[in-house]
């Protein structure tokens, strides 16, 4: 069975997220998807995907995999795909055929998330659903200066919410940048994994930082204390982005299917 790695942009604000629900709790992304490919190809199928992003995150670069019986074009897999999404806040943004052992989720070695701030005073609007408002100016160097403290390898509990099912709280963060744009401020974050809620977790306790409220030694003390309850304010799920997963180089596509 050909396997197609899908990379896959959508707006996370209509869904439950990334997993499929019950149909009785609502739209899910991974749902829509299974039900498009389904009806372009008339086959049951899984789609499995590389982030299971929560309620309102959204995505540029989320990645997936799907197994077709037939051997289709890359390109016929993404359009007839998206025809089936026409009504949906989901893009296929590229299909590619790969080794039928690549794995969306645990082939994956890093993955790439992008939490925008805007810190101004007059309130959001065409942005309000796109980024976390701060009326106050934010300080980037205390933030970045907090920041620090959670870059490497750590024990993330105070990070990461009280429903997480990840057997072990240590994971190492490769990257915590703090970046002034003409529009506001970019949080920059890549690891292998995260935890469950790790990511607004640790930019909402860093932005209090930017408020000065918090210090590095503060940041310090939360990591220590390994108790979720000493964690600062978790950021809202509209302003968090999966920008891109990265894989091995040998995880490279295979020829495409003739076709028109």
């Amino acid at each position: 069975m050909p396997r197609y790695r899908l990379t896959i942009e959508y707006d996370g604000g209509p869904y439950l997220g990334w997993q499929m629900q019950a149909a009785s709790y609502g739209k899910s992304v991974q749902g829509e998807l299974i039900r498009a490919v389904a009806e372009f190809c008339g086959e049951t199928v899984t789609v499995a995907g590389a982030g299971r992003t929560d309620a309102g995150v959204h995505a540029t670069g989320q990645v997936a995999h799907v197994d077709l019986t037939r051997d289709w074009p890359n390109r016929v897999v993404r359009d007839a795909t998206n025809r089936y999404l026409k009504d949906e806040a989901i893009a296929v943004v590229a299909a590619e055929k790969v080794p039928d052992d690549f794995d969306a989720r645990f082939s994956a070695i890093r993955r790439h998330y992008l939490y925008r701030i805007i810190d101004r005073r007059p309130p959001l609007t065409l942005e309000r659903e796109r980024a976390w408002w701060s009326p106050k100016p934010l300080d980037i160097a205390r933030m970045q200066e907090a920041a620090n403290v959670l870059i490497g390898r750590h024990d993330f509990t105070t990070f990461r919410s009280t429903e997480c099912q990840a057997k072990s709280p240590v994971r190492n963060l490769d990257r915590f940048d703090i970046l002034r744009t003409p529009t506001g401020i970019e949080c920059r974050l890549d690891a292998r994994s995260f935890l469950h809620n790790q990511v607004r977790s640790m930019v909402g306790t860093v932005k209090l930082a930017g408020e000065g409220l918090w210090t590095a030694d503060d940041m310090r003390e939360a990591l220590a204390a390994r108790d979720r309850k000493a964690c600062g304010t978790v950021g809202p799920a509209h302003a968090l982005y999966l920008t891109q997963v990265d894989y091995p180089a040998h995880w490279q596509p295979l020829a495409d299917a003739p076709g028109t």
